[in-house]
């Protein structure tokens, strides 16, 4: 599969152009699925999910200018028989997944199916995670949560973690769990974000050393592009690789 991870959609022109040429044509003659399924634990969730469609999150989702965007629900999909839904997912050229919860998103997706069947589909496909649908794409990863979990989906382990910030120490829960294996490299989106305080510099490479594999933490302007195996770095804003020797700044 072809991917391009964002922490906040095609936020700026760099990405939105990484998104043509993963596409291989213009966004106008391309279809969409889009995938709203791991917001609905947040609360306020269904409104949360209707943003990217019609709100002002649209003009980095949903409203691109697509040829056609159908929604794709995940929970919905164990169901239904599958002859009935693959089909559209096999003819879309883009699948947009949105952020929430990547424990509820990656439990979903394994539940649905997608996690065996998207290996398997023509690889013309354009994976666009955001958020939490960019962190559950890999072998492995970790979330950090302020309250105590209340939907489905497995953590592997589950620690407290103490985050330093101006106004002092706050203390969370990291979790790690499986994702659904479609790259070797885990993400942390929202870097240096004011709203998301494990994200920071300091704390995000307290979090990424949680976890056995590369990390790239990335933020609002930022994206990460696989194809046939090669990663770039997309970004008009800022990132850091974390690995297990060593961490790389831009």
């Amino acid at each position: 599969m072809k991917l391009l991870l964002t922490s906040a959609g095609v936020s700026n022109k760099s990405i939105h152009n990484a998104l043509v040429e993963l596409l291989g044509k213009p966004i106008v003659e391309a279809n969409a699925l889009f995938v709203p399924t791991g917001v609905y634990p947040f609360r306020g969730g269904p409104y949360y999910a209707w943003n990217p469609i019609g709100g002002e999150a649209a003009p980095r989702m949903c409203q691109l200018g697509w040829k056609s965007v159908g929604i794709l629900e995940l929970s919905v999909l164990p169901s239904i028989d599958r002859d009935k839904w693959l089909p559209s997912l096999a003819e879309a050229d883009a699948l947009l997944v949105w952020g929430g919860d990547p424990l509820f998103l990656s439990y979903w997706m394994q539940k649905s199916g997608l996690t065996d069947l998207l290996p398997d589909l023509p690889c013309d496909l354009v994976y666009v995670g955001v958020s939490a649908g960019s962190i559950a794409v890999a072998s492995i990863f970790a979330e950090t949560y302020s309250a105590d979990r209340s939907c489905a989906g497995s953590p592997l382990t589950s620690e407290e973690i103490v985050f330093s910030s101006a106004k002092g120490e706050t203390r969370q829960t990291l979790v790690t769990a499986n994702g659904m294996g479609l790259t070797k490299f885990a993400v942390i989106p929202h870097f240096e974000h004011k709203d998301h305080l494990g994200a920071s510099s300091t704390n995000a490479e307290k979090w990424a050393s949680k976890l056995p594999i590369p990390v790239y933490a990335i933020d609002d302007e930022t994206a990460i592009k696989v194809k046939d195996g090669s990663v770039e770095v997309v970004s008009e804003g800022k990132w850091k690789l974390f690995t297990p020797n060593e961490t790389t700044n831009r």
